[in-house]
């Protein structure tokens, strides 16, 4: 578990904030809150839901991408520009709202789902492009390999595996499983800031322990490439996911589901979305 690359330490480790039952879910969870973008760029909210019946019915979004992980369960997605599709465990979903869409997300069959949902920001320049959605199959991704470790590669690099994902901003996400006593070294792109989510087990961080329901921040970029390491020092499984961004450094206006620059483009989006703009509510 050496590397040659400086270390990145952890700035923190924050507990997720539970909810009780809503309109939509069982129940839920914040782990990364929203509120100021500045603190997470590029990324702007981390919830976790579990949810059998409701789920988040038809509803609209503008100007930012959603990266669904599936933890338990199977989980159906439709859109009204014609996307479609149910991920099931250790599946992720890259949805890119852009201009603007709406979709659902729903327990497939009403069997009970289990979910873990960011919000990414896309660029002022990349605010009104063309709705898209990637199904990233878990089963599919490549997979880097060392003892006692797993590592699934949705988007950027882990040691030499290279991620599927297409961005709008470069982005790393990785899904990793880590054996009682196994370590590994995880490279974070210079420019690159982000954040560990603990599903499973508990482990160290750059020598910071967290668990099962933390989230894990690192340091400020250091303007180079670094390195994390992690080693699972519990009796369990230690299951994590790694996010990190180039942040973008934009002003940001969140109104609802929509993410905008300014307060001007959040009333254009509302007055689109009430005139059709994002197309048809499905039947």
């Amino acid at each position: 578990m050496t590397t040659m690359l400086p270390a990145r330490g952890v700035e923190s480790v924050t507990d997720r904030t539970m909810g009780g039952p809503n309109a939509q879910v069982d129940r839920n969870a914040m782990v990364l809150p929203p509120g100021d973008p500045t603190a997470t760029d590029p990324f702007l909210a981390l919830m976790e839901d579990w949810f059998s019946t409701t789920g988040f019915d038809w509803h609209p979004h503008r100007g930012f991408e959603t990266i669904t992980y599936v933890v338990e369960g199977e989980l159906e997605h439709r859109d009204n520009r014609g996307g479609h599709g149910v991920l099931n465990p250790g599946d992720a979903q890259w949805m890119t709202a852009g201009r603007g869409l709406l979709h659902a997300e729903t327990a497939f069959e009403g069997r009970g789902v289990h979910t873990l949902q960011l919000w990414l920001n896309l660029p002022a320049a990349d605010k009104l492009i063309e709705p898209s959605y990637q199904d990233l199959r878990g089963e599919q991704m490549p997979v880097r390999r060392e003892a006692g470790v797993r590592v699934r590669v949705f988007s950027g690099r882990s040691g030499d595996v290279v991620g599927p994902a297409r961005n709008h901003v470069p982005v790393t996400m990785i899904d990793a499983r880590l054996e009682p006593r196994a370590g590994f070294a995880q490279e974070i792109p210079p420019d690159q800031e982000g954040f560990a989510y603990v599903v499973a087990g508990h482990g160290e961080f750059a020598g910071d322990t967290a668990h099962s329901g933390q989230a894990v921040h690192l340091e400020r970029d250091p303007g180079e490439a670094t390195s994390l390491q992690v080693r699972n020092t519990g009796s369990e499984p230690l299951h994590f996911l790694l996010w990190t961004g180039a942040p973008l450094r934009e002003p940001v206006a969140m109104g609802g589901p929509f993410v905008m620059n300014n307060q001007a483009q959040l009333q254009q989006a509302v007055l689109d979305y009430q005139s059709g703009e994002f197309g048809p509510f499905p039947e």
